[in-house]
């Protein structure tokens, strides 16, 4: 028999919302380490060291572990939906003409920011947590991650890159925020309107403050 949480409506749902709670966490845990940027190099030097205690190096990879399912699994219910011509779907029913864009839009969007994960993992990741954890001499140490983050950002086609991908990111929130409470059981007349204000603002602070730090460096206020 299969399981009945991939195989059901309801289960894949439910998947797709407990990871993207993950998701959520690991982008908001993100944020705030790199607001650490805007106070120089010692401020961010600091945070890294912070990110190398126990507590930190176990939980963020159970976050991005979340973050890589929600994406992965998105996908494969998408080539589900293909393959079958509407029968299985993750979003029941057609959608509505009140739908919002993003709504009707999750997995563009989604695909859009697999692909700048990928930029940015080559850019960031692959220099730093990699070679780290493969022990390589070559490795970007605290004490350079900040001017690593500087040279990058100071690109102009780099920083745009990565505007535009902050606010594809703010419609895939606004519609997943909300979406995921309710289908975790919060989805009464009384919350289902306040979730989506608060998605909408916990979208838009997000994205700004990403903003924020391309534009310092953009502009030439880093050191």
């Amino acid at each position: 028999m299969k399981l009945f949480i991939i195989n059901s409506s309801i289960g894949r749902k439910l998947i797709m919302s407990l990871s993207g709670l993950f998701l959520i966490l690991f982008i908001s845990l993100h944020c705030f380490l790199n607001m650490f940027l805007l106070g120089g190099p010692s401020a961010y030097t600091a945070v890294n060291e912070f990110m190398e205690l126990p507590v930190v190096t176990v939980l963020v990879p159970i976050l991005a572990a979340g973050f890589i399912i929600h994406i992965f699994y998105a996908l494969w219910l998408y080539w589900l939906n293909y393959r079958a011509r509407g029968e299985v779907r993750y979003y029941s029913g057609k959608k509505s003409a009140t739908t919002s864009w993003a709504a009707r839009n999750m997995v563009i969007l989604g695909i859009i920011i697999l692909l700048f994960i990928m930029l940015h993992l080559t850019q960031f990741w692959a220099k730093m947590q990699l070679q780290a954890f493969l022990g390589s001499s070559t490795q970007v140490h605290a004490n350079e991650s900040y001017d690593l983050v500087a040279m990058q950002f100071r690109n102009p086609v780099i920083s745009i890159i990565y505007i535009i991908w902050y606010w594809v990111l703010w419609f895939h929130l606004t519609h997943g925020f909300w979406s995921a409470f309710q289908t975790v059981g919060i989805d009464n007349k009384t919350w289902q309107p306040r979730l989506q204000v608060i998605g909408i603002i916990y979208a838009t602070i997000l994205a700004l403050c990403f903003t924020t730090i391309n534009l310092y460096f953009l502009f030439g206020f880093g050191a």
